[in-house]
């Protein structure tokens, strides 16, 4: 449904095609003065090409998915428009916890909701978020967030839009999830241009060393794995034929830098390969059995 400011709107997906229709809602923005539109990419889920977009003052136009990305949650919808108002775009790699945070979008149905809160926490890992197949660093708010406000715009105090409301944890009370905005535009970019987005990947499992995942890794009677340094990040494990695999490294390996870059976290690992290009090269050293 319609959306205030009336630069955000409602998304219907509808499937016809496939012997009926498959409805919900959602919401979303106009990011292009041609009519391109970013919203979740399981917002459009089970729509075959086309959605209803409602805008603020009433008119509706079908729109046309120009392409999903699931491991982003990051969809683009193009409607045939160009008297439609943009949103002005923030920066999201400045802010900080304590800033104001205002989520628009359609809440339950609820047209044109506006809910304000802060930056609980920027940078939070998608395991953390409780959707570890996605590939996001998630922007954190206690502003109100709830089914329906998917796809829809998180602002600043300025009226900039900072990020796209996307994750609401089961059972949790004031805590809403929101993709950056730097990160939904490069994404968006990608489907404009080709329809899909190619992500790069090594083909490890792996965890951040702490005392406790330490003792947990060299006590495990049933695995061979052992480590001798305090920080980094283990490999637990590397998928056979990956690009892992065809590197060498090997479970019990400890990641201490990437590109001379210390490592900490495997969020770090994580974000330096989102931002690799597919065929690209990382350079990394680890610690293998107490040797560099």
């Amino acid at each position: 449904r319609g959306l205030s400011p009336q630069d955000f709107f409602g998304l219907d997906p509808n499937s016809g095609g496939r012997g009926g229709v498959e409805r919900g809602t959602g919401s979303g923005f106009v990011i292009g003065a041609d009519g391109v539109i970013l919203t979740n990419a399981h917002v459009v889920e089970g729509a075959d090409t086309t959605v209803n977009v409602t805008l603020r003052d009433g008119r509706s136009f079908t729109g046309r998915v120009l392409g999903a990305d699931k491991v982003t949650d990051v969809a683009v919808v193009k409607i045939d428009a160009t008297d439609v108002p943009v949103v002005t775009i923030g920066n999201s790699d400045k802010l900080l916890s304590g800033e104001w945070a205002i989520a628009i979008g359609n809440p339950l149905g609820l047209d044109n909701s506006v809910t304000a809160g802060i930056i609980s926490a920027t940078g939070r890992s998608s395991r953390d978020v409780g959707v570890p197949d996605k590939r996001v660093g998630f922007i954190q708010t206690d502003a109100a967030i709830n089914p329906g406000n998917s796809g829809g715009p998180l602002l600043n105090a300025s009226g900039q839009v900072i990020g796209m409301n996307t994750a609401i944890i089961q059972g949790a009370q004031g805590l809403g999830f929101a993709i950056p905005i730097k990160t939904a535009q490069l994404v968006a970019q990608e489907l404009v241009s080709t329809g899909k987005v190619e992500h790069a990947y090594l083909g490890i499992e792996m965890a951040t060393l702490t005392p406790d995942v330490k003792q947990q890794i060299n006590s495990n009677n049933n695995s061979s794995l052992r480590v001798t340094v305090d920080r980094g990040v283990a490999i637990i494990s590397v998928v056979p034929t990956s690009p892992a695999s065809a590197s060498g490294l090997r479970a019990g390996d400890v990641i201490q830098k990437i590109n001379n870059q210390p490592i900490i976290q495997s969020e770090a690992v994580q974000e330096f390969v989102q931002n690799a290009r597919v065929g690209g090269l990382l350079q990394m050293e680890i610690n293998r059995n107490g040797q560099i």
